[in-house]
């Protein structure tokens, strides 16, 4: 076998390459997705004024975040068939991604409503605003701003753990390296660019991150600006 790097061969798997690249992004967006809404699931269970529901809705979110995401993927794929509940890589990879994930940003959904002041809560109900009003108009504004940087580290998060759906067979960027350098018996360069594709894409992802809190508090420091005039 030929040691040292080979553009030839590099500029061969290029096209197998791209293809699995958008298959990971296809997934980091797909499992966010997910999240998001599962999250919001979370929280509510956590805010509802049955103790029982949020006791058990507390178990959930610290049994999932408490037990890798390599360990749920294998337990919903080769697990769930033997109770009749058979699905295919992605939908299992999707779900898995969607719910270990949900359970992080239900945490940043929290600490977001959290940071926004009591104050703000208690002026709502002394001017009598429905409980909708409240976080459409006053809570949720403040709250999102808070809640931008984990929102934005998970996403990074979840694009970074994309190659775990590889052990399931789902066919992404760590998937479709190991095939190529399997088949050709090398694996310096799919290797390689795997790293450099997730970097390339991570750095922008986490610098859009960052630009879209400055811009979300410029413009809510901009209408704090105006109501006080």
């Amino acid at each position: 076998m030929e040691m040292g790097w080979r553009w030839d061969f590099t500029i061969e798997i290029l096209p197998q390459m791209a293809i699995a690249t958008l298959n990971t992004i296809l997934a980091a967006g797909v499992g966010y997705a997910i999240a998001l809404v599962v999250g919001l699931f979370f929280l509510l269970g956590q805010r509802t004024p049955f103790r029982i529901i949020n006791w058990i809705n507390r178990e959930i979110v610290e049994f999932i975040r408490s037990t890798p995401l390599l360990i749920q993927l294998f337990f919903v794929y080769f697990v769930l068939p033997q109770f009749g509940i058979t699905l295919s890589a992605w939908i299992c990879g999707m779900i898995t991604i969607g719910l270990h994930f949900g359970t992080y940003l239900s945490e940043v959904y929290r600490g977001a409503l959290e940071g926004v002041s009591k104050t703000q809560w208690e002026a709502c109900r002394a001017l009598n605003f429905s409980t909708l009003y409240t976080y459409r108009r006053i809570v949720l504004p403040q709250a999102f701003p808070i809640a931008i940087p984990g929102m934005g580290n998970y996403l990074v998060g979840i694009f970074k753990d994309t190659p775990l759906l590889s052990t399931i067979g789902v066919a992404e960027l760590f998937h479709a390296a190991t095939a190529v350098g399997g088949y050709n018996y090398r694996y310096l360069e799919p290797y390689t660019l795997v790293g450099i594709i997730f970097l390339t894409l991570s750095i922008p992802a986490a610098m859009w991150v960052r630009k879209l809190e400055n811009d979300v508090n410029k413009a809510q420091g901009k209408k704090i600006g105006r109501a006080h005039v």
